[in-house]
């Protein structure tokens, strides 16, 4: 049986331990692409000599071209450059347009079956950049976002209760950087969230979940978390690979769920071996109505921007 083959471009720290968890998984060859070649390299070996002692026989392999991605099943797009201080997101939302253009373009030429995962922020913005460059349907374009924000709530939730983190389902929904997180979705053993921690503690949980990535950016100022964002994508990985049609909140392509048309947001997806392969609607309040609606809005406006530099690209 032929083996699955993950690409991941971006050998930072989350690309490089995205291929780590992949390989500890077993589940897929992995091809680490990287500008800075011996880095990639670097890491893929690093990786390779673990094998034995954790136990798994993925073949990794570090390059600075994309010849050895061709045929990839999966596509994770992790280059680019975080927000550094000083900087705009509209600066960051240029600089990483290039890039991710570029990226998309190369991968879809070589692995034109491949679904492809985003990382890179401004994540909304750019899942949509890749869905328009490369051409693929939007079944096979998504980004990484929700099980992120998740996994942060459910973190949060299980601290403030002194439970088991695998007691805790949590939901979000919304943009990477407005996320909203659902405590009406959210269950503990099957238990309402709302019924177990009082309202003004769940409130500070809920503010602790949306301001978790900026905590991290804060106390390490030189860069931004990597080791939950790496634990998200191997998630979503596995969920294609294995077609476990697993319902995950991703950043996928709306027409018409939730009253949104043409925009990729965070919702609740099925995704299997062809991708997304459904969105699931939750009945939202006014309130969360509002709230998304608010958020896509502001996803919308970095997605007119991403048109303006492709046109620009292209004259």
């Amino acid at each position: 049986m032929m083996r699955r083959k993950v690409t991941i471009v971006g050998a930072g720290n989350v690309g490089g331990t995205t291929a780590q968890r992949l390989a500890e998984k077993d589940i897929a060859d992995v091809v680490l692409v990287d500008l800075a070649v011996n880095m990639a390299k670097a890491k893929s070996l690093d990786i390779l000599e673990a094998g034995p002692i954790y136990g798994y026989n993925a073949r990794i392999v570090g390059t600075g071209d994309y010849e050895e991605t061709v045929g990839s099943d999966v596509c994770v797009i992790t280059a680019g450059i975080p927000r550094r201080p000083g900087m705009t997101r509209d600066q960051l939302l240029e600089v990483n347009t290039k890039v991710v253009a570029s990226v998309a373009r190369a991968l879809g030429e070589r692995s034109p079956k491949a679904v492809l995962l985003v990382v890179t922020n401004p994540l909304d913005a750019m899942t949509y950049l890749t869905y328009k460059v490369s051409g693929f349907p939007k079944e096979r374009v998504m980004g990484m976002a929700g099980v992120l924000d998740a996994s942060r709530f459910s973190a949060f939730v299980a601290m403030e209760l002194g439970v088991s983190v695998e007691n805790v389902q949590a939901m979000v929904i919304g943009g990477h950087v407005d996320m909203i997180p659902l405590p009406r979705y959210t269950k503990v053993a099957g238990i309402a969230v709302e019924e177990l921690i009082k309202k003004e503690r769940l409130d500070a949980v809920v503010r602790h979940t949306v301001e978790a990535g900026g905590e991290i950016v804060e106390l390490l100022k030189t860069g931004s978390a990597y080791y939950a964002p790496s634990a998200a994508v191997v998630e979503m990985v596995e969920a294609i690979l294995k077609d476990k049609k697993k319902i995950l909140p991703a950043t996928v392509l709306c027409q018409g769920e939730y009253g949104l048309r043409d925009i990729f947001i965070g919702v609740p997806a099925k995704l299997g071996v062809r991708g997304v392969e459904g969105i699931v609607e939750l009945r939202l309040t006014e309130e969360e109505g509002v709230l998304l609606k608010k958020s896509a809005q502001v996803v919308k406006a970095q997605c007119e921007t991403v048109d303006r530099l492709i046109l620009q690209e292209t004259k």
